[in-house]
């Protein structure tokens, strides 16, 4: 077994944002000798998640929807309260939803490709942007 490591970097430019990256991931996969193994994506902060999906506008709009509802941005968190945290940014809401989300994923790699389904995206979500943010892509295999 093998073991490879490379990242690429991101920049958002919007607040909350939400990217198809199964091309950079791809990408990045392919830069190495890996027929069959594992691809283990990572985002190195707190406030922006990885998951795999559709990548459909519609249904990015109901996601979205779905975590404004679940985690208002507002909602009186004791991160964003000075008398209990030292943030500043007030980005309480962009933590607890990337907790929800999740930060990493593993796909498998079959024949050098990533094994996803028809309708399968690798998606990166920013929930505390615009910033810079660096993926993580660990490859594993022979």
């Amino acid at each position: 077994m093998k073991v490879f490591n490379t990242s690429f970097t991101l920049s958002t430019e919007e607040r909350t944002e939400v990217a198809d990256i199964t091309k950079l991931v791809r990408e990045a996969v392919q830069q190495f000798p890996v027929a069959n193994g594992i691809a283990l994506i990572n985002t190195l902060h707190t406030t922006c998640a990885l998951f795999i999906n559709e990548f459909q506008s519609a249904l990015i709009d109901d996601l979205k929807g779905l975590i404004e509802r679940l985690v208002p941005e507002r909602g009186g968190y004791r991160h964003d309260d000075p008398r209990f945290s030292d943030c500043e940014r007030g980005n309480a809401h962009a933590h607890l939803r990337a907790a929800l989300l999740g930060r990493n994923i593993a796909v498998g790699l079959v024949n050098g490709e990533l094994s996803l389904g028809r309708f399968q995206s690798v998606i990166f979500a920013e929930l505390d942007g615009p910033r810079k943010r660096e993926i993580t892509v660990q490859i594993l295999g022979a």
